[in-house]
Formats: structure tokens, sequence, C-alpha cells
């Protein structure tokens, strides 16, 4: 029996019937086996009903079986959470979006400009941070000290889009401050506790709920091994957080207002597009705590995150009322996740954006010489060198270089040297007053230049 419909198939996605529920959990089986992923879970709520399927064990060592209740590493997925919790106590009127941060945070001192908006919405010109394994054993307070500086900043706060793991350690440094509680008890009591999400965090170390492991696959031996998670404690509000499929489902009803933890207008205020965000290759653009993707003319909010050996993803549509979650504990499990949405579209009608629309032809190839140089964000170093032809190449902190295919737009694609295989990688930016190539956007994180080649 169909499950049934809130509103019009014109207006919304069809709705999954009892036969496709079965269907997708045996795709679901066979794509795991084909990408190697030891477990995942796939939820939808249709607006109406719930759709939950999961297979696999959650850990290849103990074979501990992957149920609908084990949660997994969401890896930058826990930002919006995060951004869920700063957005309450604004409601509140504990904070102001808009105020500097130094006001809370003197270890900002240098940027005063940086409001808690520009945190929330990658805005606010902060590198990425250093690794996690340099970050392991510092404060959050030298942590903040060493990263947010004004010799650091990539960009005027405001003016531009880079994501910023620094930025959500200030903000879940912001959340200890106003509450008095560590972040992870002020995300527990203010989002997962409310929404029904049984809190689940990197570092537990006596969890309240089955927890999946991470994994890689060693192309030497063809076995796919648990993985460490490496996550510093300071970059907790970045990427701590562990959950199921069906709590994103939770979180995601939340942010399109479909649920009493966040108020319809606080969560409009998540969504709504923030101006100088251009997330590149990332989404079609950034809220608060939220990348936006357009799609079939409506536009989608959600998250994607990556720890040590997972992939997770959430996608929800405010006009339908659909929510799709996926977890996966595999680094393959991100081509899963592309391959099990063309199934859910298949089966059921509901097409899920998983990277941004594809804009207007952006015309032939050009060369671009004047890009060469080197750019950094942070600690990190991107160099942009030409090759015997004249073609630009990309490496990152010295690794084997990657062709670059640049475009009139300034855009730019990465070439898999492998396989040829062309991907979205981001952009180049020219100073407004000078005309010069001044910055690169890859995989939206900004670099700034600091030479030429």
């Amino acid at each position: 029996m169909p499950y049934p419909t809130a509103a019009p198939a014109t207006d919304r996605p069809s709705i999954p019937s009892i036969p496709s529920h079965q269907e997708l959990r045996s795709r679901l089986d066979s794509l795991a086996r084909v990408h190697r992923v030891p477990g995942a879970q796939l939820a939808v709520h249709t607006g109406t009903h719930v759709l939950s399927v999961h297979t696999g064990t959650a850990d290849a060592l103990t074979n501990a079986p992957f149920t609908a209740e084990t949660a997994v590493p969401l890896g930058s997925v826990t930002k919006t959470a995060t951004a869920a919790a700063v957005l309450l106590l604004a409601d509140d009127g504990d904070l102001d979006l808009d105020e500097p941060v130094v006001e809370l945070l003197p270890d900002l001192r240098e940027i005063p400009e940086v409001t808690v908006r520009h945190l929330l919405s990658h805005t606010a010109g902060l590198p990425t941070g250093p690794d996690s394994d340099s970050a392991a054993g510092t404060t959050v307070s030298r942590y903040l000290s060493a990263v947010c500086t004004a010799r650091n900043t990539l960009f005027p706060p405001g003016t531009g889009f880079s994501y910023s793991n620094a930025g959500y350690v200030a903000a879940g440094r912001i959340l200890s401050e106003v509450t008095g509680m560590t972040w992870q008890e002020a995300v527990a009591a203010l989002v997962l506790e409310p929404l029904g999400i049984v809190p689940a965090f990197l570092g537990d170390a006596a969890p309240a709920r089955p927890v999946a492991s991470g994994h890689a696959f060693n192309t030497a031996t063809g076995l796919v091994r648990p993985a460490h998670q490496n996550l510093a404690p300071v970059e907790a509000p970045a990427g701590a957080l562990l959950a199921s499929a069906e709590d994103l489902v939770a979180l995601g009803r939340a942010v399109i207002g479909g649920s009493a933890v966040l108020p319809a207008a606080l969560a409009g205020r998540m969504r709504r597009p923030e101006p100088a965000a251009d997330p590149g290759a990332l989404a079609d653009s950034w809220g608060l705590g939220l990348a936006l993707f357009r799609q079939d003319g409506r536009v989608w909010c959600g998250h994607d995150g990556n720890a040590q050996g997972t992939s997770c993803h959430l996608r929800a549509d405010p006009d339908s009322g659909v929510v799709v979650a996926f977890t996966g504990n595999a680094g393959a499990a991100t081509a899963l996740w592309r391959d099990i949405t063309a199934e859910l579209a298949r089966l059921t009608g509901i097409r899920v954006p998983t990277a941004p629309a594809a804009g207007t032809s952006r015309g032939a190839a050009v060369a671009l010489p004047e890009c060469a140089g080197t750019y950094r964000n942070g600690g990190t170093e991107y160099a942009v060198k030409l090759d015997g032809d004249g073609n630009p190449t990309l490496s990152v902190d010295g690794d084997y270089p990657i062709p670059l295919v640049c475009y009139p737009d300034l855009s730019c694609d990465l070439v898999d040297p492998a396989t040829g295989r062309v991907e979205p990688g981001g952009r180049f930016h020219r100073d407004p007053a000078t005309g010069a190539i001044d910055r690169l956007q890859i995989s939206g994180r900004t670099a700034r230049r600091t030479g030429t080649d």
C-alpha cells in the first residue's frame, strides 16, 4: 500500500511505496559491496513518513552489525548542530549575530571586525586551521590566538568565503562562554536531546549507544580495516559529533522548520544565503551552518562531512518537507552516496542534489599563465605552476601536481592524473583595485597569493 501524499504530486516529490523500500535496501546492500563500504545507513523523510534502511557491519574487525541506531562519526555535518545551538542562544537574546566576536572572545583581538555571523557562514576570512595532529596538544585559547591573526586573514571579514574549521572552534568557544557548559554539554542540551538524539561524541570513554568505526581500504592487501579518528579535542565543534542517518533526518527536519526545537523563523535565518558566501565547488551558496543547493527550481539545504574513513551527508527541502540523510563508514562511501541518490531518484522520484547545480557554459578552456604563483591558507601552501606545454598544475604542500583546466570566468577544474576524470575545483579571483589575480579558491578554501612563479 503506497504511503499517502500530503500535497499534489506536482508540488512534492513522489512518495516511496513499501516495495520500493525493499528494493532500496537491496540496492544499498549491492552498492556497499561494489564500493567496499562495510556499512551504511539511508533515511528519507518523505514529508509524512520515514523510510529507513541500513546494511553491513559497524566494524570490520569485530563484525558488529550496522543498525538503525548505530552512530557514525559525522565529520563536518557537526557544524550544522553547532550553528543551530548558537542560533538558539541568539534567539534568546544571549548574543547578537552581528556583534564583534572579540567582545566574547578576546583571543580574536587582532581581527575585531569578525562577527558571529561571519564565523557561522565561513565569511570571517579565517584560514582552515592547523591539521588535527598539530592541534592535538593545544588549548582552545592558544589555538585561536595562533590562527586568528591579522597576518593569517585571507580577506576582509564579510567580503568572501573560505571554509574554516577554525571559525567553528571559535563558535564552539562562544557556546561555552555564554552557557558555562562545554561544547558537548551545550549542543546536547540545546539541540540533540530536544530532537530525541542520544548524544555521542568522538572521545567518549563509554558511549551511550553503538558506534561505528571509520574504515580505510589497503590497496596492497585488498583489505578494509578500521581507521583511527584523530580529530583534536579543540576541534570538536567542527567535527566531533556521532549520529545515525535517522538522527540526521531529525536535524534536517529542524532546519527546515519541521520541529519545535528550532522555531520556523530561526530555521529560516539559518537557510538564508549570506551575501558574501560564494562557496565555489562546495555548494551553490551558504547560510549559517548550512550549505545551499539548487535543484529543480528549489533550494535544498544540508551539509557534507568526512571523518577518518567515514562519509556522511544531509539534504533537506523546505518546500516539500523531504529530508534525505546518509552515513557510510568508509571513505569510498562518498561515491556510494552519489550512486544511492541516483537509485533513490529512480525508485521514488526524489531527486537529491549532491553537488552544486550546473551553471551556464563557461566556454572553452583557456590558457591562464598569470595564475602561476604561490598561494597560502594558514600553514597550507598551494603552488600553481605551468608545465612544459604552458598548462597550469596545482600542488598542495609539495604533493604530486594535478592538472588544472581554466576557463574565461576564472573558474577551474581539477583533472585526476590516473583516470583523466574532471572534477570541479574552484576559481581564481582578481583584486578589484589592480585586476591582478590575488586569490585562489579550491574546494571552498581560499588561499591568498604570496608570490609569483
